[in-house]
């Protein structure tokens, strides 16, 4: 069973420790155009997502599936087109001061490409899901949008006049004896 979300509805911690759940939010007109303007985007008709909650250490793992529709302008063309995002997305989130957490005390990083993300630290007391929903879209827009068909052609080089193309381009003398 699946419990609606209201956008911006911040879950509290017990709320997401609690028990495993299923959350299905949807943003509506005026909070997709807010979204639209916040990432640059021509509109946006469509931002809805599923999401699993899961208890996880002392927070909690958020597993959710977006579903949008952005209309974008063409890197080519600057035709508007629509761009369509299907996108799984998955985080953890801890509380702030978690042990948990990933370490802030400026010590040497060792980044494994093959691990996990690091969880995030939630800023307070409740956590708000639409703001990590927005960001996983965000991610999941192509950085580079081109409407499907559009090709790049290169311009033409530009010719370099030389101060002698004007004599090269005269005719063939005889040479003289």
């Amino acid at each position: 069973m699946s419990d609606r979300l209201g956008w911006g509805q911040a879950l509290t911690w017990p709320e997401l420790q609690g028990r495993e759940r299923t959350v299905l939010m949807e943003a509506n007109a005026d909070e997709r155009l807010a979204i639209a303007r916040s990432l640059d985007l021509e509109s946006l008709s469509r931002l809805s997502a599923e999401i699993t909650l899961r208890p996880w250490l002392d927070g909690v793992t958020i597993d959710g599936r977006l579903n949008a529709a952005a209309i974008r302008l063409c890197g080519l063309s600057l035709d508007p087109f629509e761009e369509v995002v299907k996108e799984a997305f998955r985080l953890r989130v801890v509380p702030r001061g978690s042990p948990n957490a990933p370490s802030q005390d400026g010590a040497e990083v060792v980044i494994d490409l093959d691990a996990d993300d690091p969880p995030e630290q939630a800023e307070g007391a409740t956590v708000d899901l639409s703001a990590y929903l927005v960001e996983a879209f965000a991610l999941a827009l192509d950085p580079f949008p081109r409407k499907p068909g559009a090709v790049f052609v290169a311009p033409e080089e530009p010719v370099v006049m030389s101060p002698f193309a004007a004599l090269k381009a005269l005719p063939d003398r005889p040479k003289r004896p």
